[in-house]
This record gives structure tokens, C-alpha cells and sequence, in this order.
């Protein structure tokens, strides 16, 4: 482990980076501010400079580098040199492995279930996705699991190079809790992003890239360090009750899911980070919910889970697409995690006590049920509404 003054080096680099480039100012003509523009090859450059002096393997510091770079490049600023300080916190401390190499540890014609041996996220995902790729074009249809997996980065990074070779590419991740279900009061999924790239002609192509919380933990993170209020809809305080003021959401509250409250469909959000949890830490059998490691905490390894899945082109006579997964095709144990999962969300500690009633995703359980036994009452006057 590097000494105390060398490891205040490096984070003063990290902070103060953009004075170590080779770049010239830039006078905004929209504001005050002055910018320092950067060539890509000098952020490249200072990210695995920094990696290296925390013994990062060589090409695992260049997979991170061209993933952070590229955050930074496409304007995901959340994702990149804003992220690099807690990448060499978890190499220095030893939390994440400096070298290794991930390995396959299951697979059939048109899966597979990698174990990343806890080395960064960039690298287990570059693996996975290569794997993904190759299986595609022999099979139409490629999902590959991952585990031992570590904070990857923005999750287009992985999309996008199955467009490199003509195909659709799908990216999940799970992360630490973050996100504080609908009704609920405390953090219990991750933004869980999501990405989908698909190739156009002309090198064009269309590209998803989003968290399913309103805004990812590092825009809110950037608000704070800049002293400006958060909108509503963004994050809730310890007692799950919205909150403007970035502090108390990033230390002791949570991000609200994608939708912002009930009213305003924050339900919807909650859902894809659901599914996001089934395809990534269900499916791989990684940690999962409230069982993955705080937020930076060095405590213990993350071992967060991830699903990459590529498409090759295939044309069909309607615009509808039917996917059915095997989970045995993946780690043991699904059904048991599956109901784990489940029973967490319906018994959380809700906002007030007059949503005390099972959780929104779980309502329609029981609304169906009632149903089923009594009937279901009709308006006729209004359409059956």
C-alpha cells in the first residue's frame, strides 16, 4: 500500500488534474468560467499514470482509461475523471485486485456465465462483451452473465462495440444501493444503468445510455461540489422526504428512480431497476439489493453482478421481439435469490406510515387477487372506467 503522502499526491493530481495536461484555455463565451480543453490522449495519458502508480496492470489501466475517457467525451462528466479517485482507492486498498484475469466458468451454445475475479469493472466487461460478440454471430442471440465484477464505468462503452461489428448491443449493471423505492425510506437498489446500441448506416448509430434513478450519484455528487441547489425529483433525505440541497442526499438519503415521485411515474424507474437486478445479480448469482457493499466503502470486495447480451440482425415480418431466458443456463440458486429479492422490497420501511400497505410493484399482486375472488367493478356510464 502507497504511504499517506504519496497517496495525497495522487488525489491532489486527481483533483487538480486538469492544470497537469498539456492543453490550452478556453474562454466560454456563454459565462466567466475558463476551461481547460484536453486532448483525449492527455486524459488517457494522466488516468493511467495514476492507475500505474498504484500498480495497476498495464492493459487493465488502458481499458479503464479509454472507458473513463470516453464518459467524459460522449458527456456522461458523472462517469469519468470525476470517478478516477475511487478507481485507485479500490486498487490501493487492495479491495480490488491490480492484476488477474476473468475467466468463463459456464457456458452453452448462446451463453455464459463469466466470473471476474474481482479486477475492474472495464476489464470483466470487455471480456464479457468479447464473448458476447463472438457467440452472437454464430447464434443470432448472445447473454452473458457476469460476477466478481467491479464499478464499470458508463455502460455504453460495452454497447457500443457490438455496433463495432454490425450488431445490437444490450449492457446492465447492478451497483451499490443508492436508489430508494417508491413509498419506501431507505436505499435498496442501484441506478442499475442500462444501455442499448444499434448500428446505422453511415457509421451513424443510435445510442441509450442511461442510469434507471432520475440522475446518476456523480451529477449530484457535481452539484455539491459546485454549492447549487438539486432539482426536485432528484434524491430524498433520510426519511425518504424529497430534498434540494445535495449533502444530505449524497451522505445519509438516496436517489429517487427514474420518474421522480409516485404521481410522477418514479414506479416506472423502480421497475427497470428491478430488471435490471433480476438480469445482473439474480441471474449471475453476484450480490444483489441491499446486499452489495455501501457506496465506496472498502470494507469488502463489491462483487457486483453485470449482463451484456449482443443481437446480430435479424429481420422479422412485425415490429414485436420475444426474448426467454434460462436461468439455469446461469448460476444455481435463481429461484431462491428471485424470492430473497421480492420479500426485501414488500417488507421495506415505508416513507409514512399511511403507505404502510405492500409496496407499488407488489400492488397489483394483491389488486389482482381481490379481483379474481370478488370481480371487478365497472362504471358503465364512463366506458367501463
Amino acid at each position: 500500500m502507497i504511504g499517506r503522502s504519496t497517496e495525497r499526491r495522487i488525489f491532489s493530481r486527481i483533483i487538480n488534474g486538469l492544470t497537469k495536461f498539456k492543453c490550452k484555455r478556453h474562454s466560454s463565451t456563454e459565462s466567466t468560467e475558463s476551461w481547460d480543453i484536453v486532448p483525449r490522449k492527455e486524459v488517457k495519458r494522466f488516468i493511467i499514470e495514476c492507475m500505474s502508480s498504484v500498480k495497476t496492470r498495464q492493459d487493465h489501466a488502458e481499458k479503464l482509461a479509454d472507458n473513463l475517457s470516453t464518459a467524459d467525451y460522449r458527456g456522461h462528466y458523472s462517469h469519468g475523471l470525476n470517478r478516477l479517485d475511487m478507481y485507485v482507492r479500490d486498487i490501493d486498498s487492495g479491495i480490488t485486485e491490480r492484476d488477474g484475469d476473468p475467466m468463463t466458468i459456464k457456458e452453452s451454445q448462446a451463453t455464459a456465465l463469466v466470473d471476474g475475479q474481482n479486477v475492474l469493472g472495464p476489464v470483466v466487461g470487455d471480456y464479457s462483451m468479447e464473448i458476447a460478440i463472438q457467440k452472437a454471430k454464430q447464434t443470432g442471440v448472445e447473454n452473458e452473465c457476469g460476477l466478481g465484477s467491479n464499478h464499470y464505468g458508463i455502460a455504453g462503452w460495452y454497447a457500443m462495440k457490438a455496433v463495432d461489428h454490425g450488431l445490437l448491443g444490450l449492457s446492465f449493471t447492478n451497483t451499490s444501493p443508492l436508489e430508494v423505492p417508491t413509498r419506501a425510506r431507505k436505499p435498496t437498489l442501484g441506478t442499475n444503468p442500462l444501455s442499448l446500441a444499434v448500428p446505422a448506416k453511415d457509421n451513424d448509430s443510435f445510442v441509450l445510455d442511461m442510469a434507471t434513478t432520475t440522475v446518476a450519484l456523480g451529477k449530484i455528487e457535481l452539484h455539491d461540489r459546485k454549492q447549487i441547489s438539486i432539482p426536485d425529483g432528484w434524491g430524498v433525505d433520510s426519511e425518504g422526504k424529497m430534498c434540494n440541497v445535495a449533502k444530505p442526499v449524497i451522505e445519509a438519503g438516496g436517489l429517487m428512480p427514474l420518474g421522480g415521485s409516485e404521481m410522477t411515474g418514479g414506479y416506472k424507474g423502480y421497475g427497470l431497476a428491478m430488471m435490471v437486478e433480476i438480469f445482473c445479480g439474480i441471474l449471475a448469482g453476484s450480490d444483489y439489493g441491499p446486499n452489495i457493499r455501501r457506496w465506496k466503502s472498502t470494507e469488502r470486495v463489491a462483487n457486483l453482478g453485470q449482463c451484456f447480451i449482443a443481437v446480430d440482425q435479424i429481420t422479422y415480418v412485425l415490429g414485436q421481439c420475444f426474448i426467454a431466458v434460462d436461468p439455469d443456463c446461469f448460476a444455481p440458486g435463481f429461484i431462491d435469490r428471485m424470492s430473497d429479492l421480492m420479500d426485501t422490497c414488500r417488507n421495506l420501511t415505508p416513507v409514512s406510515i399511511d403507505n404502510s400497505i405492500t409496496l407499488t410493484l407488489f400492488l397489483y399482486d394483491t389488486f389482482t387477487q381481490d379481483l379474481c375472488f370478488n370481480g371487478r367493478p365497472y362504471e358503465c356510464e364512463n366506458g367501463g372506467i
